[in-house]
């Protein structure tokens, strides 16, 4: 009788919330630009006012984490400081400054028969965000989606449960002091997995589902949703250096790619090297990988030139380690590096470093990834990097929105006719 008890309870929490947010809908729908814009500054000081209670909740997070063994690079991602809430309230007020797509009119035009149809851009409707341990993906998210007159639903992962219980809480009293409806911001609370599987399935409760974590919690959300959903894709991200490469450019591209940040989706997991390049230049390279705690896994070519190496396998190849651990792949050929990519790749972010102008451009057209970069680190594939503001997530898919999604992407469009009495014959 409990189980009953306590799966009822969850089916009312998620599935009430997200009538909340839908009821909000229409409000949002007719909010102008002038007091989404007071809204979000109003949640960027509650967070900063409300730092105290934010940092108190994050670390009995940090401390559960701590105590279930959760990685260094996890709990990186998950751990908050003055500096770093300062920075998330700063991306609301960024997200302030950007323009407002919603009511732009992408087309105009007239028909012979007199009608003029105008095509504006309109609220996606309720979103569901599914992620996992970053407390500043649940600011993000809200921010975006409230800034483009879409209600939201955010259930994020157990391990910010209580960081992002206080957070939901500060946005939603700031929100009952604008224009904007209060409940227009939901937190499913449940940390249980069919609390994530009701969601999938809120079919005229939810109109778009966007997951932003893992590949095993992107993949339950594809294969299972019955609501629409966005694409956001596991990186198992790449960086080529072809023979040609400057040398302290190639280094400081894939260093940066794979140190900056490893835990975050746009970091490097694998190096694919040209055989020519590797002969005098890989051993240099690896000690300054090693210097930095990373630890590297090659192939039997690698091994050769550095022995200290353990032995990469087909599924180090296809994991994303989000950690500060590196393959290394030798190859003959900006052909070989290609093949490589598109076997284990996630089209995510890829890299190629050359000088040779003709393998560039092979590789810029022929690599199929929503970012892909010559002479560049992978871990400028972020919103903010983009001029975008802050990001709802990084888009693989190939429909409505690719790469980092901004406010475009969380937008549809609606087709406005006026006529002056026509009838179809």
């Amino acid at each position: 009788m409990s189980e009953v008890k306590i799966s009822e309870a969850r089916i009312s929490e998620v599935r009430t919330k997200a009538a909340l947010a839908k009821e909000a809908a229409a409000a949002m729908n007719l909010a102008t630009t002038k007091e989404k814009n007071e809204a979000l500054l109003k949640l960027a000081d509650a967070l900063i006012a409300g730092q105290d209670a934010i940092l108190e909740a994050n670390a009995k997070d940090i401390r559960s984490g701590e105590a279930n063994g959760t990685s260094s690079s996890l709990l990186d991602r998950l751990r908050l400081n003055p500096s770093r809430i300062e920075g998330i309230a700063d991306g609301l007020r960024q997200v302030v400054e950007l323009d407002d797509p919603i009511g732009t009119v992408l087309e105009s035009f007239d028909r012979p028969n007199g009608l003029h149809i105008e095509k504006h851009r309109v609220p996606l409707g309720v979103i569901g965000m599914i992620y996992e341990a970053r407390p500043n993906v649940t600011v993000d998210a809200a921010g975006l989606c409230l800034k483009t007159g879409n209600p939201v639903v955010l259930r994020g992962g157990s391990a910010a449960l209580e960081s992002n219980r206080v957070i939901v809480e500060l946005m939603r009293q700031a929100l009952a002091d604008t224009a904007l409806p209060a409940d227009a911001l939901q937190m499913i609370e449940d940390a249980n997995r069919s609390s994530v599987d009701e969601m999938l399935k809120l079919n005229g409760l939810i109109d778009v589902i966007i997951p932003r974590g893992g590949a095993s919690l992107i993949q339950n959300v594809v294969l299972n949703a019955t609501v629409p959903v966005i694409e956001t894709g596991a990186g198992i991200c790449h960086t080529y250096v072809d023979a040609t490469a400057e040398p302290s450019m190639a280094e400081e591209i894939a260093l940066n790619a794979k140190v900056q940040r490893p835990s975050v989706c746009n970091a490097m997991e694998t190096l694919i090297i040209h055989s020519a390049y590797a002969e005098s230049r890989l051993a240099a390279m690896a000690e300054r990988f090693r210097e930095k705690n990373v630890e590297l896994r090659g192939c039997e070519r690698a091994k050769s030139l550095l022995p200290w190496i353990k032995s990469a396998t087909e599924q180090d190849y296809a994991t994303e380690y989000g950690d500060y651990i590196l393959n290394v792949k030798l190859v003959d050929s900006v052909d070989e590096a290609i093949a490589h990519i598109r076997r284990f790749g996630t089209m995510h972010s890829e890299c190629i470093v050359t000088e040779t102008q003709a393998n560039a451009e092979r590789f810029l057209a022929e690599v199929d990834a929503a970012a892909v970069y010559h002479n560049a680190s992978t871990r400028f594939t972020d919103g903010f990097e983009f001029g975008f503001g802050a990001e709802i997530g990084i888009s693989t898919q190939k429909l409505h929105a690719r790469g980092p999604m901004g406010l475009p992407a969380l937008t549809s469009t609606k087709y406005i006719i006026k006529g002056n009495g026509q009838v179809r014959g």
